[in-house]
């Protein structure tokens, strides 16, 4: 199966993963499934320790040494990268599929100058696939342009500076040229913003987003915090203890959110007219060395059901674009309503948004 045949870029079938430990084996990933089309945005959104970096890593094939791919498949473009040798991952990995990391100077050499570290994956792909046509002088004017697509003010003269010689902002600019240098077909974007203040991070949102739409990429966006995702994703996808806990479009998450743990993300999250204190999230994440039974989330959760303790929910449809994993959706569960406090939230967005299309 091709992608072109159900639309889908990339498929995410029942996907575990593991870490072995001293302490035994942490289940990091525990049986997720989903899609990207291309051309689609979808967020990944949960705590640290969801499994979203996790998930991602494996896309790639990036796991560290002790993890175990328990279980599933990754299929892109319909062939399931988890069979592949790391000699055909080298032809997917940083041309087909690249990534975006939270910190930049984790993926930038300090004692390099920036212009070599763009063009060397250009020369190294050429020779790889015996193309002369790319020479250094191609490569650089590449480079160039590049960097004053993704706003790098006097590319030529920022093309022979160093990494330090950059602000936090610029050098995530230049960690997403080198990502989108070889024109991929999908861009991870592992919590590119968490270390830049609000007004870069509104910028960079905003470029990857018109990267987006001008090279016809899909992006997968891992974030912890559901603000960041709200004018970027078309879909989003909810983790909680290594389980996709709800998933739908991003109207459906912002407007119609039915699982207690986007609930709760929701009313942490500020917004301009927050005034009283946020919502805290009660409790601590669960020690996946001895996944909880049942609900992951149901000791945090003040809406729990004595069968949120006992066995674990399925995914329960709510409409054909939004599945909530929560037995308050069962037809014998108690009726329950949004929380007040997130109701107010989704109608101050809604009033916004309206505002906005005055």
């Amino acid at each position: 199966m091709s992608e072109l045949d159900n639309g889908n870029l990339l498929e995410i079938k029942n996907l575990s993963v593991s870490f072995r430990t001293n302490k035994g084996m942490v289940r990091a990933v525990r049986n997720i499934s989903f899609s990207l089309k291309r051309g689609e945005t979808l967020a990944i959104v949960g705590e640290s320790g969801s499994g979203k970096s996790v998930t991602a890593r494996s896309i790639l094939g990036i796991e560290a040494a002790n993890a175990v791919i328990d279980s599933g498949e990754i299929l892109y473009k319909g062939n399931d990268l988890l069979s592949y040798s790391e000699k055909q991952m080298e032809d997917v990995r940083g041309r087909q599929i690249t990534m975006v990391f939270q910190d930049p100077m984790s993926s930038l050499d300090p004692i390099m100058k920036i212009g070599p570290q763009l063009t060397e994956a250009m020369l190294s792909t050429a020779r790889k696939r015996k193309d002369k046509s790319v020479t250094k002088a191609s490569a650089k004017a590449r480079a160039i342009h590049i960097m004053e697509e993704v706003g790098i003010r006097d590319a030529e003269k920022r093309f022979d500076q160093y990494p330090f010689e950059f602000s936090g902002g610029m050098r995530q600019r230049i960690v997403i040229a080198i990502a989108i240098a070889a024109n991929p077909d999908l861009l991870i974007c592992d919590e590119p913003t968490t270390a830049l203040d609000v007004t870069i991070q509104a910028q960079i949102l905003e470029l990857i987003n018109t990267l987006k739409e001008r090279h016809g990429m899909s992006v997968i966006f891992i974030t912890h915090d559901l603000g960041v995702v709200a004018n970027v994703a078309d879909r989003i996808a909810v983790m909680y203890a290594g389980k996709i806990v709800e998933t739908g479009t991003a109207d459906d998450i912002f407007y119609r959110p039915a699982h207690p743990y986007t609930w709760a993300l929701l009313s942490s999250m500020p917004d301009l007219d927050t005034r009283d204190t946020l919502d805290a999230i009660a409790g601590t994440p669960p020690n996946m060395l001895n996944p909880p039974v049942g609900d992951a989330f149901a000791p945090r959760n003040k809406y729990a059901l004595a069968i949120d303790f006992e066995r674990e929910p399925p995914l329960f449809r709510i409409s054909d674009t939004h599945y909530a994993a929560t037995w308050l959706l069962h037809p014998n569960a108690p009726h329950v309503d949004v929380p007040a406090a997130v109701q107010e939230r989704i109608d101050r967005m809604k009033e916004r948004e309206a505002s906005y299309g005055k």
